[in-house]
């Protein structure tokens, strides 16, 4: 009989970085590259809403509204999921590029593209449905964290 937890622990460790192996910079490049395509597709998503929006005003509907968007509960777990999505990758890409050439405007491109995610998901969602300040904190709890972590290995290192 054929054990399926074997099978699956030796296919994950084959896909594991393993650093006598791999070279950092393609390491870093792959990773630039899913970064990316995280990037790319969780912004696509808020300007396609699943569902599509809708295309005549009828009853509450709105033409350009999110279908989706009419159930509450699920639409904001999808938007709060898609923005930590694409907030996350985006720190992942501006991290892996910080001593790049022309890392300046990378960080303008990032912060032109959340804003422009912003306004996507408003222009789709239903007035008051969605807090501005609400998705804008959920987009910076990935920086948010990640400060931390650097607050706490500064202070841990130097308390050592």
């Amino acid at each position: 009989m054929i054990n399926l937890l074997s099978i699956s622990k030796s296919w994950y460790k084959r896909f594991q970085y393993d650093e006598n192996v791999d070279k950092p910079g393609n390491v870093q490049n792959i990773m630039l590259l899913v970064a990316t395509l995280i990037a790319f597709i969780t912004f696509q998503a808020s300007v396609t809403p699943p569902g599509g929006v809708w295309q005549e005003d009828k009853d509450e509907n709105r033409v350009g509204h999110a279908i989706y968007a009419y159930q509450s509960t699920a639409y904001y777990v999808f938007l709060i999921a898609n923005t930590i999505a694409l907030s996350t990758s985006v720190l992942v890409v501006t991290s892996l590029t910080y001593r790049f050439s022309f890392h300046l405007e990378i960080i303008i491109a990032t912060i032109s593209m959340i804003v422009t995610y912003g306004l996507a998901v408003f222009a789709v969602t239903p007035d008051k449905l969605v807090n501005f300040r609400f998705v804008m904190f959920v987009a910076a709890v990935p920086f948010i964290i990640r400060g931390l972590i650097q607050l706490f290995n500064a202070v841990f290192r130097s308390n050592k």
